[in-house]
Formats: structure tokens, C-alpha cells, sequence
């Protein structure tokens, strides 16, 4: 009984209840929002995809609120987890998650836009194949 006569209540669970520095619980969460967030999102696009070539049903606009959902959730997730990631390297949580989102929010929105002249091009039947080896088509 006495080995542990000098812990009181309050500080043994003040030692016991610490939230994880740094936090990986952050990233790791935002990590399996944006891979379950972004693999429906996938599957959303495919399954539109698939749609105008059976149907030649229309594959603008992309922004309906079923596929519109899913990539907030990506955003989201990927804002979590590179704002989890820059704590793990010492950041303050709230430049970490603003840099994050800023972050997040323009490559989203880059790639939404990308995106939509992609399915632009398929619908009027001007898409082509990209030519990697070639980088002046993409400036």
C-alpha cells in the first residue's frame, strides 16, 4: 500500500490522459478519410464515365452534389494529414492546418478544374493521348 502513497488521483490520471505529441492519430485519420473519400470519388467518375459510353449521357457538370461530397471529404482527409504531418515536425497546430488547408484547397481546386476539361474533351470527342515525353503541350 505504500509503494504508491505519494500519486494522487488528479495526477495519476493527468499522466495517463495525455493526448499524443505529436499527433499521429490526426494523420492517420486524415489519411483513411482521403483513401476511402477519394476511392468512391474514383469510383463515382468511372461509373459517369462508363455511363456516357454505354448511354452518351451527359459527363458535365461534374459538380453534382454526389460527387461534390466525396471530394470535400478528400480534401478534408488531406488537409488532416499533411496538417498531422507538419506537427509530427514540430509546427504549431494552427499554422500547420492552415498551411494545410491553403494548401489543399489549391491543388483541389487545380485538379477539379484540370478535371472538367479532361471530361470537356471526351464528351465533344476531342480528347487525345497525353505525350509525357513531350512537355510543351503543358505550358
Amino acid at each position: 500500500m505504500e509503494l504508491f502513497s505519494d500519486l494522487d488521483a488528479a495526477a495519476f490520471l493527468l499522466e495517463v490522459g495525455v493526448l499524443m505529441q505529436p499527433p499521429y492519430l490526426v494523420a492517420g485519420l486524415g489519411l483513411a478519410i482521403g483513401v476511402l473519400c477519394g476511392l468512391t470519388f474514383a469510383r463515382l467518375v468511372r461509373d459517369k464515365l462508363e455511363a456516357w459510353k454505354q448511354d452518351r449521357l451527359a459527363l458535365l457538370p461534374l459538380g453534382s452534389g454526389v460527387t461534390t461530397l466525396p471530394y470535400i471529404g478528400v480534401v478534408i482527409g488531406v488537409t488532416l494529414f499533411i496538417g498531422g504531418s507538419l506537427q509530427v515536425f514540430g509546427f504549431s497546430s494552427g499554422v500547420a492546418l492552415l498551411v494545410s488547408f491553403i494548401l489543399s484547397v489549391a491543388t483541389a481546386g487545380a485538379l477539379w478544374v484540370q478535371l472538367e476539361r479532361l471530361m470537356a474533351q471526351v464528351e465533344n470527342g476531342t480528347f487525345s493521348a497525353v505525350d509525357f515525353d513531350n512537355f510543351d503541350q503543358f505550358f
